[in-house]
């Protein structure tokens, strides 16, 4: 049989992981770090470029690159606890105490960036204790469940015999935490991103379905693991991914634009606020869902078909994605704040993006140096040696 990888990491997945987090880092440069304060375009070549890029940018990687990343997030359990049964332990208690300590990362980036995700992540990853040895059925089918967004349909239910009401959803805003981003002071900045940013961020995340949609894909990451359609170790297993990636993409390229426009014509019929609020949760969910599995179809079958003579660029950048998060979160706020350099004042969309593509560029060049040195990245050496305290590992 032959065989197609050089070691035991599955490098296509390591840069699928790298894409994702370059998508979202380019994005988070444009936001400003979601601190929304850009300075007045120069002339109107400049502000048609600003808003064609941004577009752009939203269109390509909004909702997508993150649930890619939540998508791995789940086979990367699957990973870890299927080579913990072959040990013949049970990776339960590890993976609680391996949450734990991605909760700490979390607030460690959630002190210099107000839009975190890992907390979220740390905190949602406890589901997939109890459903870890379901059967695939019944897994596939509570992630169906969850990604149906059954929270805001209710909702519409409710808007629908209630046409009058439009009940407040975020109690906490980040524009509440501007003030203290544009300040000088590093410490007022830290306060309020560790309290009002993160319960912003976490109230975000539930008035706009991201809770129920990251259960959803770690469980789908799970059953993708299961399945091998993510392992092309051979020519037997490539086959048969090759196979499963271009029915997903021949299935859901056209349903992802069939979704475009019916989205929008749904938003254009619907005047009852409470319910078009839901419903563009629940379909802008969707939406992001069958265009990131169509990315990830594409990303895949162009790397088996070369090799991924190009994506292998971004294996280690995917290899080291902790690190990569929360580092560009401490010199992102740097760049951007009150404290530090305060480049909101000066870099629109175009600039900013310019900005992120030489910190991406910095951070790629950094991760292929590292790896030649190092089995895993920085921040990943800490939490592997965290987690696997008291056993050699």
């Amino acid at each position: 049989m032959k065989t197609l990888n050089d070691n035991k990491r599955n490098v296509a997945v390591d840069a699928l992981r790298g894409f994702a987090v370059m998508g979202i880092m380019l994005l988070h440069n444009i936001e400003h770090f979601n601190f929304y304060s850009f300075p007045e375009p120069s002339s109107e070549t400049v502000k048609a470029l600003d808003t064609s890029l941004w577009d752009m940018m939203f269109f390509a990687f909004s909702g997508k690159t993150y649930a890619i990343f939540a998508l791995l997030f789940g086979f990367t359990f699957y990973l870890q606890s299927r080579n913990a049964e072959k040990r013949g332990e049970d990776f339960k208690n590890r993976f609680m105490w391996r949450l734990l300590l991605l909760l700490g990362f979390g607030f460690i980036n959630a002190a210099f960036f107000p839009g975190e995700i890992l907390v979220l992540y740390a905190l949602i990853g406890f589901v997939l204790v109890p459903v870890r040895h379901w059967n695939d059925k019944a897994l596939l089918a509570l992630a169906i469940f969850l990604m149906l967004q059954p929270v805001e349909w209710c909702k519409v239910i409710y808007s629908a015999f209630n046409p009058s009401e439009n009940p407040q959803q975020m109690i906490f805003s980040l524009g509440d935490v501007y003030p203290q981003l544009g300040g000088d002071s590093f410490w007022e900045m830290v306060k309020v991103n560790l309290v009002t940013g993160q319960l912003a961020s976490l109230n975000w995340a539930w008035c706009y379905g991201r809770v129920f949609q990251t259960a959803s894909l770690f469980m789908l990451g799970i059953l993708l693991g299961r399945k091998g359609f993510f392992n092309a170790s051979s020519t037997e297993a490539l086959e048969k991914c090759r196979l499963f990636w271009t029915r997903v993409l021949c299935i859901l390229l056209p349903v992802t634009l069939i979704m475009y426009y019916l989205k929008e014509f749904v938003y254009t019929q619907i005047e009852i606020e409470f319910m078009l609020s839901s419903l563009k949760t629940i379909l802008n969910s969707w939406y992001n869902l069958f265009f990131m599995l169509c990315i990830v179809s594409a990303f895949l079958l162009l790397y088996w078909c070369n090799n991924g003579k190009l994506q292998k660029i971004l294996a280690p950048y995917g290899r080291m994605s902790l690190t990569d998060y929360v580092s560009q979160s401490m010199v992102g706020s740097f760049l951007y704040f009150g404290y530090g350099l305060e480049l909101h004042k000066v870099c629109g969309t175009t600039c900013s993006l310019l900005v992120g593509i030489a910190f991406l560029l910095i951070q790629v060049a950094f991760a292929h140096w590292w790896f030649r040195h190092y089995k895993r990245g920085p921040l990943e050496t800490i939490w592997h040696k965290l987690t696997w305290i008291g056993k050699n590992r």
